[in-house]
């Protein structure tokens, strides 16, 4: 996924963004076939390298396609939809499971919905055509492929990168570390504290969905303040030794409030560093999205083994203040270069 988000600006202005959507969720189709066919370790290694490529590629397309040629509210809506299939997949493993014991079953399940979704993707040309860059500001748009060097070089760009590591980071270790935390620290039973694990990410969907509505009366910026004002609530509220119900509550606050934070940064790309920049910039923000979600919940795993689970909150608590550090400097960097 890195490798693709790094590549996905040569990508998608060499065959276009249509294309490359398609090409990506298909590849990921044929890698959930695989999976379903896989019976070793390294058969599931394998295959996952182009899930990888395929995911990292179209993520990096839609995102700017919808920041360019949508509303804030639209980035919010996807990314809602990104929120109900994270509660879906583990959901539809979960009845694979119960129903035949086997975790191919479920695999194939996906396929069959990522095959019919590439279909569907395939018969939608007429619509994609229908939306383009308004006419004062397609000049110079996919006319020069920026290199790593030269997007990095952009004003504001490294704290933006900083920020979104951050953010995923803060999330995906949220998510994994829940269970864990309930279990280990306060005393949760495993099967309690799996289910509110799936329901974190439940809601982060229903948060993105409200945030859509939200964000027809206020600005990116101040979206991301609210969110990160939130999150900080929850962080803190995880810091409560008051048991399982405060610990709940913290978690969600943590869920809500990083709804707006990831669609709104996004959406608010081409406006900070130009619609000709903007598919090179978020295709590295992408990058270090995914760098946050390989590292960091791997890293709090050794801490927790050489440290203990109850460095949860603060180490949720390290990167939330980074995060918003980073946040507040990028916007002065591009009130700067107005």
């Amino acid at each position: 996924t890195i490798v693709s988000s790094l590549q996905s600006d040569w990508l998608i202005k060499t065959i276009g963004v249509r294309l490359i959507t398609v090409l990506s969720v298909g590849m990921t189709a044929i890698a959930l076939l695989g999976f379903s066919y896989s019976h070793s370790f390294i058969t599931l290694c394998f295959w996952a390298i182009p899930y990888g490529l395929g995911a990292g590629s179209v993520d990096a397309a839609l995102n700017n396609y919808v920041a360019v040629n949508f509303e804030s509210k639209h980035m919010s809506w996807l990314h809602c939809m990104w929120g109900i299939g994270a509660t879906l997949g583990p959901f539809i493993m979960g009845r694979a499971l119960v129903q035949s014991s086997s975790w191919n079953n479920g695999y194939f399940t996906l396929f069959i919905l990522q095959a019919l979704l590439t279909t569907i993707l395939f018969l939608s040309k007429p619509v994609w055509n229908e939306k383009t860059p308004p006419p004062d500001t397609t000049k110079n748009v996919g006319k020069k492929i920026l290199g790593l060097k030269e997007i990095i070089k952009i004003a504001g760009v490294p704290e933006s990168m900083i920020t979104f590591l951050c953010f995923c980071a803060i999330e995906q270790t949220t998510g994994l570390w829940a269970s864990s935390y309930l279990v280990l620290n306060r005393n949760v039973s495993p099967e309690l504290a799996t289910s509110f694990a799936g329901l974190f990410y439940l809601g982060i969907a229903v948060g993105r969905g409200i945030s859509g509505f939200i964000a027809m009366k206020f600005s990116n910026i101040q979206m991301i303040r609210f969110g990160e004002s939130i999150m900080t609530l929850g962080i803190i509220i995880l810091f409560l030794p008051f048991g399982e119900l405060i610990a709940f509550l913290g978690l969600i606050l943590i869920g809500f409030g990083s709804a707006p934070v990831f669609p709104c940064i996004i959406h608010s790309t081409p406006s900070n560093f130009g619609i000709e920049n903007s598919q090179a910039v978020i295709g590295v923000l992408m990058a270090s999205a995914y760098m946050g979600t390989l590292i960091m919940p791997a890293l709090f795993g050794i801490l927790t083994k050489n440290i203990s689970i109850d460095f949860y909150p603060l180490f949720l608590g390290i990167l939330l203040i980074i995060m918003i550090l980073m946040y507040e400097s990028l916007l002065k960097k591009i009130k700067m270069n107005e």
